[in-house]
């Protein structure tokens, strides 16, 4: 395929060059342990073949929000321990003052991790001098963290200006993914959009109806489309201030010949909690005044699976239903299940993204059985919404 950006095979020789990796090592701690490692496993292909090839590799990254500011519990020097045990060799730790002389001292296959960028006061502000500061201590740029490529900061996009700058494994396997869902995709594209309220999707929502053939709409965003047209939902999740935005997207998706697939028929209870006694399965038209609908029913979930197998193509961001509580996680686990058996059979390409989603499908066992799972958050979303992203546009100019 032809790419419109630079990748890890473009790069020539780089042994002993000094190679900065702009990689994402947000992850959550406690007690000084990692309680989740996948966005570091993510970086593991990237950073193991540059210092293969021989380069010095100086890895780049924010954790938390210090907001310019120091703070030793934000610092990445306690990531170095728990990345070597990863990645089964030493990693250094460079603080920002000296890590020119650090950097220096560095062998070829040598890897080190660079203070959290956000202690500079530049860095967030796309700051020339921190750009400048930053450029100094490599003579080649790669960036491999898609997760924070919203953001236009000197180590997500400043950079890219002003070394030769690649896109890396998990960067590159990204972008190949999101061009296949919705850039040039397979038709019929199906979109499954989900999570509690529209005016968080609004832009997602507008975007893909011009794009995707097929638009189901579940999670408590969908009482607010149901509401606009005439359905009580009793005392469901619903922004009744927006059923005309709702209208005029489910108009918007009549003249782009797509077609909105919403629940027909669903599970309601009177009280929000696991396994209610008030529990039952209900046509749309019959939820009582003190009922809520948390999730999509069974037959309209088998339709929606109906669906799923006319189409070559799926993107996924939300849950159906409220997927932590049980059972109402029901319709969320089934349609995931069925498209990853259709991923396997090879008739169906799927990318999923977005926190929530990342949860329930592994929840339902099947994240692994999916095309590409992306680990972004706020980047999947701008992507789905049409934006241009910072990070990316930096590499493919």
């Amino acid at each position: 395929m032809t790419r419109s950006f630079k990748t890890l095979d473009n790069m020539g020789d780089i042994a002993g060059k000094r190679v900065l990796v702009r990689e994402d090592l947000n992850v959550p701690m406690a007690d000084g342990e990692v309680t989740d490692d996948t966005r570091l496993r993510a970086t593991v292909p990237t950073v193991t073949e540059l210092a293969d090839r021989g380069a010095i590799v100086v890895l780049l990254a924010h954790f938390g929000r210090p907001k310019g500011v120091r703070q030793p519990e934000l610092s990445l020097a306690l990531l170095t321990r728990p990345y070597t045990v990863l990645l089964g060799r030493e990693v250094r730790f460079i603080d920002d003052q000296g890590a020119a002389d650090v950097i220096a001292t560095m062998e070829p296959g040598q890897i080190g991790i660079l203070e959290n960028t956000r202690f500079d006061p530049g860095e967030e502000k796309n700051a020339t001098q921190t750009v400048e500061r930053l450029a100094a201590l490599g003579d080649l740029y790669v960036n491999d963290a898609f997760s924070a490529a919203h953001r236009a900061h000197a180590s997500t996009e400043g950079l890219a200006h002003v070394l030769p700058a690649f896109a890396g494994r998990q960067m590159e396997a990204e972008l190949d993914a999101l061009d296949k869902a919705l850039g040039n995709p397979e038709h019929p594209v199906a979109a499954v959009v989900g999570g509690a309220k529209v005016s968080t999707k609004l832009d997602v929502l507008e975007h893909l109806v011009v794009k995707v053939d097929h638009l189901i709409i579940g999670g408590g965003m969908a009482n607010t489309f149901l509401a606009a047209r005439g359905v009580d939902v009793g005392k469901s999740l619903c922004e009744h201030d927006l059923t005309g935005t709702a209208e005029a997207i489910l108009d918007a998706a009549d003249k782009a010949g797509c077609t909105v697939h919403l629940p027909y028929d669903v599970v309601v209870a009177k009280e929000f909690a696991a396994n209610p006694q008030s529990l039952r399965t209900c046509n749309v038209h019959e939820v009582a005044a003190d009922e809520m609908i948390l999730d999509v029913g069974p037959a309209a979930t088998e339709a929606l699976a109906d669906v799923l197998k006319t189409c070559r193509t799926l993107v996924w961001n939300g849950p159906l239903g409220a997927f932590e509580t049980p059972p109402f996680d029901a319709a969320t686990v089934a349609l995931a299940k069925t498209a990853a058996a259709l991923t396997k059979e090879g008739t169906l390409v799927s990318v999923a993204g977005g926190g929530d989603t990342v949860a329930a499908l592994n929840q339902a066992g099947v994240a692994d059985d999916f095309s590409f799972v992306s680990t972004a958050g706020g980047a999947f979303l701008e992507w789905m919404e049409g934006k241009e992203l910072p990070g990316v546009a930096a590499l493919t100019r």
